[in-house]
């Protein structure tokens, strides 16, 4: 008795464990969260709108607008020139330099950023961002990033 006792309780703790590891992994398999194939799709798609009027995407780009915000996708552009944030739904950085970014654990990911802007390439840059609408904690994201005329754009996922 004492070992089936036993066998139910490590089961009952390995269930538990388990659904308390993974909220990301259910609400990634229930559609909650952007996943990689999505992000490429929405930077194709903030290509197309840079390209045809960079005012209109830009504008678009900062309030969602047009498909441009889609869970916890969003895309982000920043001048390839002189570095300056144009777009983002992180508003706190808007204006300020890309390359000045650094994460949680001190990765200057914004200069990743920066360098990873070329033309006719889509680079990845890792790095630990908050999640939109979450509290402050970063988590693992990835973006794909590319060149657009004078901007640096990108879209990225959370893992």
């Amino acid at each position: 008795m004492k070992k089936l006792a036993a066998v139910v309780l490590v089961f009952a703790l390995a269930v538990g464990v388990g659904t308390f590891v993974a909220p990301d992994v259910l609400q990634a398999q229930q559609g909650q969260l952007g996943t990689a194939a999505e992000a490429k799709a929405m930077l194709e798609k903030a290509v197309v709108a840079v390209k045809a009027d960079k005012a209109k995407a830009l504008a678009m780009f900062n309030n969602g607008e047009g498909g441009f915000k889609d869970r916890d996708l969003y895309p982000f552009c920043f001048d390839s020139g002189n570095g300056t944030v144009a777009a983002t739904a992180a508003k706190n950085l808007i204006g300020t330099d890309v390359r000045a970014l650094k994460d949680k654990t001190g990765k200057a990911f914004g200069e990743e950023l920066y360098r990873a802007a070329q033309k006719d390439t889509v680079s990845e840059v890792s790095y630990m961002f908050p999640r939109p609408g979450t509290d402050t904690t970063p988590v693992q994201k990835i973006s794909f990033v590319t060149k657009v005329g004078d901007l640096g754009c990108g879209v990225g996922y959370y893992k």
